[in-house]
């Protein structure tokens, strides 16, 4: 079933900024992740899902309610994160959790007292006072601690550390097995593959592709060092293999394989290998079939 619909949704800023004609489904307990460069589109869509922005063409809608008609009914199953967090500055942080829960009518604060404790908040201190991570925490507090079925999250671990990043990928898995639908925006390559199982990816306002990330890992390019016991085994194995921009330094090859090494691994049966170092690219290599050299163009137009 799918909870989260958007069909030909258009929204034209005009000079090529906006999105345009994107259609894609989230399914109920997927975690989808939605990547491009600041400026590509991801915010843009997320203001429609949450029914701030009017398309100029097509819809969208969570558990089949209209987004824009019916944004009300859909805020009582929703948790929302976004880029840019506006708190009230003079509140504490309890104050302001507090505050969120009785504008949804939510007595609850057992999944709200763990997830403070889950990120080390300070939830007395004021708001006005808190570093960008901590507020970025105390976001992430409020838009999970009244269990909500579907989340939006736009640019999630902004301010974070790599400790908290960690600590985040833990609580997306552990709603995710709870059957929670979750969109997650992120120019984070590193971030989406931890946990999400599929990934939209957006270039200028245009959804260039969809990918399992099973499928993107299998892609991924691996980059090995293999040291030899001689620099003429090295430059024997250069010669005989076809492997791709095959590098050679000393007794040192440099060689990349995309996909299953089965066959490397074969060859190098034939040699006395002294050493052998690996470097894996990362997705974001393998994304950038996506983007080539006009990624760089991107820039942070702010939607």
């Amino acid at each position: 079933m799918s909870v989260i619909e958007i069909r030909e949704l258009t929204k034209d800023y005009g000079n090529h900024k906006g999105i345009f004609n994107l259609t894609f489904q989230v399914e109920e307990g997927e975690v989808f992740g939605y990547l491009g460069p600041n400026g590509a589109g991801k915010t843009t869509t997320i203001r429609h899902l949450m029914g701030f922005i009017s398309p100029d063409k097509g819809s969208a809608s969570i558990l089949g309610m209209d987004c824009r008609r019916q944004s009300a009914a859909i805020m009582a199953h929703l948790g929302y994160l976004p880029a840019e967090i506006a708190f009230f500055d003079g509140m504490s942080g309890i104050d302001f959790l507090r505050f969120m829960a009785e504008m949804r009518g939510d007595s609850r604060t057992d999944l709200r007292d763990k997830l403070i404790d889950m990120f080390a908040l300070d939830v007395r201190q004021r708001i006005r006072k808190m570093s960008k991570g901590m507020k970025q925490k105390l976001a992430i507090v409020s838009a999970f601690m009244h269990d909500p079925k579907v989340l939006l999250l736009d640019e999630p671990t902004s301010g974070l550390d790599p400790l908290m990043q960690k600590t985040f990928a833990e609580l997306i898995l552990e709603e995710k097995k709870k059957g929670k639908t979750i969109l997650m925006s992120s120019h984070s390559f590193e971030e989406i593959e931890r946990t999400c199982d599929r990934a939209g990816i957006i270039r200028q306002g245009n959804l260039v592709a969809i990918e399992n990330i099973k499928d993107l890992k299998e892609k991924r390019r691996k980059t090995y060092l293999i040291t030899f016991d001689s620099a003429e085994a090295a430059e024997e194995f250069k010669r005989n293999n076809s492997f791709d921009g095959i590098e050679i330094s000393g007794a040192t090859a440099k060689v990349s394989v995309t996909g299953n090494v089965a066959a490397l691994v074969r060859i190098l049966g034939r040699y006395n290998v002294l050493e052998l170092d690996t470097e894996s690219s990362s997705l974001e290599d393998v994304f950038m079939q996506y983007y080539g050299t006009a990624a760089a163009g991107d820039t942070d137009s702010g939607i």
